[in-house]
């Protein structure tokens, strides 16, 4: 089953998800975050492909209803998000409506989602895990070391938005700090793992030819592995 739902917002105020669960009462749940194109098709088939592996999964609309398919406008949505609000209120409510059937739940997002899964394994304490796919916030949004749950990071060797020594620095914050993660490092480009970045795109940006199958699986196999012993068990 799948729909659209509303739920509350930590300050109260209510916001609207794409929502899918599967057959099996009280499985964990995922809240996904979308990339910077909007709750579109591509990120409702992730949600789609979690449940279809027994998660209870929720997207929040961090958009409000926008989507697009071009880059210039992705980008002004995503610089007019506040991604403290976003992470602190958006995601956070998610987590909770989840966490009303769901015994643990994780938070699992994709570039600019990316981004906001590492600010919520930061300030999201009712987050039971995190994977963070080739996105990381500023030094001075977040601190790392504050991170108290398990996270799982996938990231490319050539990224052109998160450059690797940015990720890097961030790595070595959490080693320091013991932080109970693993990062895996991809010979690939930024959002290798979202199919649609492929030759044959009718809409031409520079992320058109990104997508990497091989990557891909491998990030997938290795995130699934994750999610069943973080909170599966």
């Amino acid at each position: 089953m799948s729909e659209m739902i509303k739920f509350k917002r930590p300050d109260g105020t209510e916001t609207s998800g794409y929502y899918v669960e599967p057959t099996a009462e009280h499985a964990p749940g995922v809240v996904v975050i979308q990339e910077w194109w909007g709750l579109n098709d591509q990120i409702k088939g992730v949600a789609d492909r979690l449940a279809s592996h027994g998660y209870r999964v929720l997207v929040p609309d961090l958009y409000k209803g926008k989507v697009t398919v071009e880059e210039a406008e992705a980008e002004h949505l995503m610089g007019d998000l506040d991604f403290a609000d976003a992470a602190t209120q958006d995601v956070r409510g998610a987590v909770q409506y989840l966490k009303q059937s769901s015994p643990k739940v994780a938070v699992m997002g994709f570039c600019m989602g990316g981004a906001l899964t590492i600010l919520a394994a930061v300030h999201v304490k009712e987050a039971d895990a995190a994977v963070c796919w080739y996105g990381m916030p500023p030094d001075n949004a977040a601190d790392v070391t504050m991170i108290a749950i398990p996270l799982l990071g996938h990231f490319a060797e050539h990224d052109e938005f998160f450059p690797a020594n940015q990720v890097r620095a961030a790595e070595t914050k959490l080693k320091d700090a013991k932080v109970s993660h693993v990062f895996h490092w991809y010979d690939a480009h930024h959002g290798f793992g979202n199919e649609t970045l492929k030759p044959g795109n009718p809409h031409v940006h520079k992320l058109a030819e990104h997508y990497d199958p091989e990557a891909t699986r491998l990030a997938w196999q290795r995130t699934h592995d994750f999610l069943a012993k973080q909170i599966k068990q």
